[in-house]
C-alpha cells in the first residue's frame, strides 16, 4: 500500500511548493539509480519518492489529496472511502467514526440518496429504496480517468537526426527509454508513448515526445537534404581540385570542376535526411569563392588582365 507521499518526501501537510519541491529534489539526487547501481532498495525508494511528487508536485493533485479524493497511489477514492475520511475521528474522543442525527441519512449519503427515495422500489427486497446503491453501481460502471499525459522534448544532434540512430531519453521517474526516431520525421514531430505518463485510477496516461534536430556549425537542413557552403581558393575553382569535404557520414573526397562559380552546386547522393521510404536524401555542396585577405599579386593580375578577355556576366540582364 503507498504511503502518504508528505511522508515519504518529510514535509509538513503546510509546506509550500518551494519546500516541497527542494525535499524532491534532494531525495532524488541522493537516491537516483545513476548512484545507486547495485543498490535496488535505493531504486524502490526512488520510485516511491517520485510517485510522492507526482502528486503534490501538482497543485491540482495536490488539492485533491489534501480533500481525500484522491488516495496516496493517486487512485480515486469512492465516495464511502471519502464520506470515511472526512467523518473520521469527528465529535469522538477517541478518534473513531462519529455520527450524529438519524442513521438513514448516512446511507443517504453514501449511497445517492437512498433514504429519499424510501418505498420507491422496497417491496423489490431493497430495504432502503430503489435508489439504494443504485447510482454507486452505475458510477462504478464508468471508465476510470487514466493518468496526466506528460510531455517531453528530446533534442537530437543534426548527424544524428539524419542516420535515425535511436536516442535515449529520461523520464521524470526516472525511467530511461530508447527512442526510435520514425523515417521522415520533421521538426517538432510528435511521439506518443503509450503507459509513460502520471499514474491514474484507470492505468498510467500516455508521454507525448517532441523531436527537435540541434543545430548545426556547418549542415543545415532542406527537408530530405543537407545543405553544406564550401569556400574555395580562387585557383582551386578556376583550375578544378578533389577536396576532402564533411558529410553526416563522415568526410568523403569531392571533385570540384574547372571553372567553377560561387553558388554552383554539387551533389553528394545518399547523404542526406532518410525519408519515410527508407531511402536517404541528398547533400548539396554550393560552392563559394573566398579571395582572402587582399594579395598585391592577385591584384595586379586583376588590373592588367587583357580587356578583351573580361565578360560581363549581368549582360544578360539588360544593364550597362
Amino acid at each position: 500500500m503507498a504511503r502518504d507521499p508528505y511522508s515519504v518526501l518529510g514535509v509538513a501537510r503546510g509546506s509550500s511548493d518551494d519546500e516541497i519541491k527542494k525535499a524532491y529534489r534532494k531525495l532524488a539526487k541522493e537516491l537516483h539509480p545513476d548512484r545507486n547501481a547495485d543498490n535496488p532498495k535505493a531504486a524502490e525508494r526512488f520510485k516511491e519518492v517520485s510517485a510522492a511528487y507526482a502528486i503534490l508536485g501538482d497543485p491540482d493533485k495536490r488539492a485533491k489529496f489534501d480533500r481525500g479524493e484522491i488516495g496516496p497511489d493517486g487512485a480515486a477514492r469512492s465516495p464511502f472511502e471519502q464520506a470515511w475520511q472526512n467523518r473520521s475521528g469527528s465529535g469522538s474522543a477517541g478518534g473513531g467514526f462519529a455520527f450524529e442525527g438519524d442513521p438513514m441519512d448516512i446511507f443517504a449519503q453514501f449511497f445517492g440518496g437512498g433514504r429519499r427515495r424510501a418505498g420507491a422500489g422496497a417491496g423489490a427486497g431493497n430495504p432502503f429504496g430503489a435508489g439504494f446503491g443504485g447510482e454507486e453501481r452505475t458510477a462504478s460502471a464508468r471508465p476510470r480517468p487514466k493518468g496526466r499525459t506528460v510531455e517531453y522534448r528530446l533534442d537530437i544532434p543534426f548527424e544524428a537526426a539524419a542516420r535515425l540512430e535511436p536516442q535515449r531519453l529520461t523520464l521524470r521517474t526516472g525511467k530511461t527509454l530508447q527512442i526510435k526516431l520514425p523515417p521522415g520525421f520533421v521538426e517538432g514531430q510528435q511521439l506518443r508513448l503509450a503507459g509513460q505518463g502520471d499514474p491514474g485510477p484507470g492505468g498510467a496516461g500516455d508521454a507525448l515526445v517532441s523531436l527537435h534536430v540541434k543545430p548545426h556549425a556547418l549542415f543545415t537542413r532542406d527537408g530530405d537534404h543537407v545543405l553544406l557552403d564550401l569556400p574555395l581558393r580562387l585557383d582551386e575553382a578556376v583550375l578544378g581540385a578533389k577536396i576532402k569535404v564533411p558529410t553526416v557520414d563522415g568526410a568523403v573526397m569531392l571533385s570540384v570542376p574547372a571553372g567553377s562559380t560561387s553558388g554552383k552546386l554539387l551533389r553528394l547522393r545518399g547523404k542526406g535526411f532518410t525519408r519515410k521510404d527508407g531511402a536517404r536524401g541528398d547533400q548539396l555542396v554550393r560552392l563559394m569563392i573566398d579571395t582572402g585577405e587582399p594579395d598585391a599579386e592577385l591584384k595586379r593580375f586583376a588590373e592588367t588582365w587583357a580587356a578583351g578577355k573580361r565578360r560581363n556576366p549581368r549582360e544578360s540582364w539588360g544593364l550597362s
